[in-house]
């Protein structure tokens, strides 16, 4: 047996330093933390005797319950062991729980989906970085008047709120949600067709979790929006890339052998990312071509409020009377992306069993906060807000475009930017898109290359420019760093 003192003068010195620090953590913690990790890092060693608690308390300066505190939770964890009379002792502990006995590591092994997830498209928004794409303006959200709202929701929620929820949503939400699709989007329903989701990306998840079997055909957009195509691939879907013209997703481009899609994920308009808006011939041609195959269109109307010469184009789903179109909302663009709601308008025919699947996979909840929004559009607020941006976007893009006016002179080629909250800037080349990114990364600028928004091998070269989350100032800084980067990479290529 080893004698009791084999440790003690190095750990009491140890621990003494480690007392002494100026680390936020109670002397228990710190006591704790140090004698585990000593031990898991083989420090301390199977059959080491630790000090008595009560030489240690004196050696420390610390009271014993203190040092008797952080013992008994090594004992509860089975680090340490008691023999009786003799004090506490190291216990033997499996090899893989010191780090000097772990092996190199390997590298991580991923799913054949989980690497198509990982290689997918855009970049992950930088908060206010200039130019990340579908930010909002974060900086004129009606905060203080928002706060009110729900701390008073909050403090007179219905005990019933606390239980779980399957009603799809808060109902008052629901109809003003309602109230006010039909007004501004001409959609076609009812209160009871709505089901409300913690975001659209949720929405896409119970579409597929309901309406397609592994190895489905989608039909999306090509390029297309990152999210969307994460979700299919996630679902384990057979993505087919469909190309994209003037007039937004074009069925006869589909392939030959293409099968029929149990899915059509279009965002008609506004296209994310090229910005075109589908013109109603091509809508009632994809509604023809849905309806003899059997597909279900989902139309993604993510930011269609933000039109600055022309009122906003009625939806996809308002056309026809028996529609095939499952619509998709959200307020993370015309709101807030933190506040995750979003929301279905299914055909009637799927309302009931979405609501029921959507209680069962997804716990619905947070009503004090869908009963703030409810309030926020039935009073109007919603709708002046979204009138509000409405103008400083428009302003914001006319910054960015003054800003890149010299690249623009020399070549660079930018979106008509008629609606949305980004602009489209082509490149000519691989090469310089890949500069371009690679330079404003280090100057802390966010630009998202286009060629990662397509799934296919014929990608197109060009930015993603998002205006709508940066003041005026910084687009027109950020904006004139781009055209100078532009011009210097086109007069070296």
């Amino acid at each position: 047996m080893k004698r009791r003192d084999a440790a003690s003068d190095w750990v009491v010195e140890a621990l003494a330093l480690r007392l002494n620090t100026h680390e936020a953590a109670t002397l228990v913690r710190k006591l704790y933390g140090s004698l585990k990790e000593w031990i898991q890092h083989g420090e301390l060693t199977a059959g080491d005797a630790l000090p008595s608690s009560r030489h240690l308390a004196r050696a420390l300066g610390v009271s014993r319950n203190t040092v008797l505190a952080a013992m008994d939770r090594l004992l509860a964890e089975g680090l340490l062991i008691s023999r009786q009379g003799a004090g506490l002792y190291v216990a033997d502990l499996p090899t893989l729980l010191t780090k000097t006995e772990l092996p190199p590591h390997s590298p991580v092994r991923y799913s054949t989906r989980g690497n198509k997830l990982l290689a997918l498209s855009g970049t992950l928004s930088q908060g206010h970085r200039a130019f990340a794409p579908g930010v909002p303006a974060l900086d004129l959200f009606p905060r203080e008047q928002w706060q009110r709202l729900l701390r008073r929701h909050y403090y007179h929620a219905q005990t019933a709120w606390m239980d779980y929820q399957t009603n799809g949503g808060l109902p008052e939400l629901k109809t003003a949600l309602c109230d006010y699709l039909r007004l501004s989007r001409a959609v076609r329903c009812q209160p009871e067709q709505i089901v409300i989701t913690q975001g659209a990306q949720q929405a896409f998840e119970l579409i597929t979790q309901l309406l397609t079997d592994h190895g489905d055909s989608v039909w999306m957009e090509e390029p297309g929006y990152g999210g969307a195509q994460a979700c299919f691939l996630a679902s384990g879907l057979t993505v087919t890339p469909i190309p994209v013209d003037r007039e937004g997703l074009n069925p006869s481009l589909a392939p030959a052998n293409a099968t029929a899609p149990r899915l059509i994920y279009v965002t008609p308009s506004h296209q994310y990312p090229s910005g075109v808006t589908m013109p109603v011939p091509r809508r009632l041609a994809l509604l023809e071509h849905a309806s003899r195959t059997g597909s279900w269109i989902i139309e993604d109307d993510y930011d269609s409020e933000f039109r600055y010469d022309t009122p906003p184009t009625p939806s996809l789903q308002g056309l026809a009377e028996q529609t095939s179109v499952i619509y998709v909302g959200t307020f993370s663009k015309v709101l807030y992306p933190g506040l995750r709601l979003g929301y279905l308008v299914l055909p009637i025919t799927l309302a009931e069993d979405f609501r029921h699947a959507h209680a069962r996979l997804h716990r619905e909840g947070n009503y004090p906060v869908q009963s703030a929004l409810a309030e926020f559009i039935a009073n109007g607020h919603f709708t002046r807000h979204i009138t509000r941006m409405r103008t400083a976007y428009r302003q914001r893009q006319a910054c960015l475009r003054t800003a890149l006016a010299p690249a623009v002179a020399k070549g660079l080629e930018l979106s008509d930017g008629h609606a949305g909250m980004h602009l489209l800037a082509r490149l000519n080349t691989r090469a310089q898109e890949d500069q371009l990114v690679e330079r404003a990364g280090k100057v802390g600028i966010t630009l998202s290359p286009l060629s990662r928004y397509y799934l296919s091998g014929n990608k197109h070269s060009g930015l993603v420019l998002g205006y709508a989350g940066s003041t005026e100032y910084e687009l027109m800084e950020a904006g004139r760093w781009l055209s100078d980067a532009y011009l210097a990479i086109r007069d070296d290529s």
